[in-house]
């Protein structure tokens, strides 16, 4: 029997040695990037959802650079503090690169670079693990939302449900999801059927640096300029 392609054994150093080689051509993109445009944004992301954040970034396409990932990667481009910082005060971007946060490098106006994140807001369906914004609970009675087709797969959300003369009904009271606590799978896949969009993806500028001056977006991030 011919041996399968995952029983082949790769040796870690390659592996480790791809993983520098990735990281350096992150670092050095970021530092090729901000020895070209103008300014640097730090923004930090809820509910990131892939395709709309793809869509967001066509706005930049012609006159920006977007970078997500590692942020220590992103603060060793830029530089932790002023004696290796890339350029001039910019080592202060980089303390505000924790969490879920990115960057932004670009020639577009200040204004127009604000007026964008501030407008951007988009809601979605929450998924598996994140924290319900609301208690959502389903009374007694029939569910004229739902079609009779549909009712197996309510049972097997665990809804306790029946047919009665072809209309879905529910024969108890049933809580989908309480208020500050996260979802289970089957919880989101209910609100999901209820259509219901709870996650609201939001990007929120935190700071901006020029050659000239750096600023910040939060009033509770001030302790950044001082450290």
């Amino acid at each position: 029997m011919p041996k399968s392609k995952r029983d082949r054994p790769v040796t870690l150093s390659k592996t480790k040695k791809k993983g520098r080689e990735h990281k350096e051509c992150i670092v050095n993109g970021i530092r090729e990037a901000v020895d070209r445009y103008s300014s640097v944004y730090v923004f930090s992301f809820e509910n990131m959802r892939n395709i709309k954040f793809k869509e967001f970034r066509q706005q930049f396409r012609h006159n920006g650079k977007f970078f997500l990932g590692s942020n220590k990667v992103m603060q060793v481009a830029l530089g932790r503090s002023a004696e290796d910082e890339a350029r001039s005060g910019i080592y202060k971007v980089s303390k505000l690169l924790r969490g879920d946060t990115g960057l932004l490098v670009t020639d577009m106006p200040k204004e127009e670079v604000e007026s964008l994140f501030n407008a951007y807001e988009d809601s979605d369906y929450s998924r598996t693990g994140s924290i319900a914004v609301e208690t959502v609970e389903l009374k007694e009675g029939p569910l004229e939302q739902f079609t009779h087709e549909m009712e197996p797969l309510l049972r097997k959300l665990e809804m306790p449900v029946r047919l009665n003369k072809g209309t879905v009904e529910l024969v108890a009271d049933f809580v989908v999801c309480e208020e500050g606590k996260p979802l289970s799978p089957k919880s989101a896949h209910i609100l999901r059927l209820l259509r219901m969009k709870m996650a609201t993806f939001k990007l929120n500028l935190l700071c901006r640096w020029s050659p000239s001056d750096f600023e910040l977006y939060r009033e509770d991030l001030s302790d950044v300029e001082t450290s």
